[in-house]
């Protein structure tokens, strides 16, 4: 399983990102102070490092120096929205800066555009009794292989890596079907409800007032 270390001074920051991460199937760690996060990166082995920069005992910049010749991918995860302080990140080697506050939905997009580059993306997602492979474009239920259009398949890549998150149907649309939403859902409920019957999801795959579709699992 891949392995996340989050590190960032405020703790409801830190278990919303772990949440997320996690009901998306990473092994995440988390801690507040920049000292510690050294400790933590000298005795173990992470495949990706979510990195504030103001942080008490060393700053993101001064752990990301220490980090650079180990050559785990990293993404600044910060408050500090000046160019200057974008560019020094990325120049100091960050594979990518996301500024505060940030969409949960893009936060994960961006650990999985970073993953890949490293060829360390997950190619198998689970959700209960659904496996889906992703590089095989194959879906199984208890086993049994389960028949998608590409749209479906798509949907329910999107779903199962934000397990347990409110999806707004806008988003749910420009991700699967790449087009601006116009606010027509049609087309997205007729397909979410398709989904449903050939997974047994009624129960699982709810919609959310006024907002989209979340998956419960």
């Amino acid at each position: 399983m891949i392995k996340i270390l989050i590190v960032d001074d405020e703790k409801a920051i830190c278990d919303l990102i772990d949440l997320n991460l996690s009901s998306a199937g990473y092994s995440c760690t988390s801690v507040q102070d920049g000292l510690e996060a050294i400790d933590k990166i000298e005795k173990e082995a992470y495949d990706l490092i979510l990195l504030d920069i103001m942080l008490p005992g060393a700053d993101g910049f001064d752990i990301m120096e220490y980090i650079r010749p180990l050559g785990i991918p990293v993404i600044f995860i910060t408050a500090k929205h000046e160019v200057k302080d974008r560019v020094k990140g990325l120049k100091l080697g960050a594979d990518d800066y996301l500024v505060k506050p940030f969409d949960v939905v893009e936060l994960v997009a961006r650990v999985e555009a970073v993953l890949r580059r490293y060829n360390k993306a997950e190619q198998k997602l689970t959700a209960g009794d659904v496996t889906v492979d992703v590089e095989a474009h194959r879906v199984t239920k208890a086993g049994k292989p389960v028949e998608l259009t590409n749209k479906e398949f798509g949907l329910l890549v999107l779903f199962i890596k934000n397990i347990n998150v409110a999806l707004f149907r806008e988003t749910l649309y420009e991700k699967v079907w790449e087009e601006e939403y116009f606010g027509d859902s049609r087309t997205l409920d007729l397909h979410v409800q398709r989904l449903r019957r050939k997974l047994g999801w009624e129960n699982c795959l709810v919609a959310v007032y006024k907002v989209g579709y979340r998956l419960e699992v």
